[in-house]
């Protein structure tokens, strides 16, 4: 989760420099699927619109659907949607809220023939294989068909955003992710933007990367809840200091009036199957 979810952005394995082998991580989402949907941000109406304009028709993958907040924006933009989730718990809270979801990793997955006319990942496309990703997307998508993978960037006014740095590096001083400043975020996302490109090869073509601005004020509970279901969390509570982090951090939200404004952006990478 640039730096995502309270300030952190996914980090990669030791040596390898790839999110993806972070299985741990990746499948440590559904420990509080019903938190985990309430608290994650939803994504902007004009991506969700831009999705829809640019798919050739109206079946559409979910990728990671997690608790299926992707595919709830686009089926209420007239979308089936088929979610592929390899956290168990968190398809169940899916198939709950009327997602079709299929338990496996991406990689693995067998569509059994099935074709779409569209591929999102929302928030997820970091923690799958590149190549073997790719080409699952190729095997998947029907001619002409939307390739569409997109992260949020959560953005939180400069001095509010350098008090939660200061505090993960307080706490968290030999992780990487404590390190990094979260003043700057959009650019650690360029990483993943440019893997995707590169790793999709000739048989996608169009590519570009929209981007797409929003704002949503959060109150002091809400960007707590948020950050329990970040992916800086898991290592947090590894170490036992998650709650030494959601006490600092709120005691900088109180500070700065108990809720604040994020001016943020949605990223994405857009490509059309040959």
């Amino acid at each position: 989760m640039p730096i995502l979810d309270g300030g952190t952005a996914p980090q990669p394995a030791a040596g390898t420099g790839e999110p993806h082998r972070r299985r741990d991580m990746a499948e440590s989402f559904g420990d509080d699927a019903e938190l985990y949907d309430r608290a994650r941000p939803r994504y902007p109406v004009e991506l969700i619109e831009a999705v829809v304009a640019a798919a050739p028709g109206r079946e559409v993958l979910d990728v990671g659907c997690g608790t299926g907040i992707v595919a709830r924006q686009l089926q209420a933009s007239g979308c089936g949607v088929l979610g592929v989730e390899v956290d168990e718990r968190m398809a169940v809270y899916a198939r709950s809220t009327g997602v079709e979801v299929e338990v496996s990793a991406f990689e693995s997955w067998d569509p059994a023939g099935r074709t779409f006319d569209g591929l999102v990942a929302g928030m997820t496309w970091h923690w799958v294989d590149p190549v073997a990703g790719a080409a699952k997307a190729v095997q998947v998508l029907r001619p002409g068909g939307l390739f569409a993978v997109f992260w949020y960037v959560l953005q939180p006014p400069a001095e509010l955003g350098a008090a939660f740095a200061d505090v993960l590096r307080d706490v968290l001083p030999d992780n990487p992710a404590a390190g990094r400043s979260a003043t700057s975020p959009l650019g650690a996302y360029e990483h993943f933007l440019d893997r995707t490109a590169d790793s999709l090869g000739p048989a996608f073509t169009d590519i570009r990367r929209p981007t797409f601005p929003w704002s949503r004020t959060y109150t002091r509970d809400e960007w707590l809840d948020q950050l329990r279901t970040s992916g800086i969390a898991k290592p947090l509570a590894d170490a036992g200091k998650l709650d030494a982090v959601l006490d600092r951090t709120g005691t900088a939200i109180d500070a700065a009036g108990s809720t604040f404004t994020l001016d943020s952006t949605a990223v994405a990478l857009f490509a059309t199957r040959n």
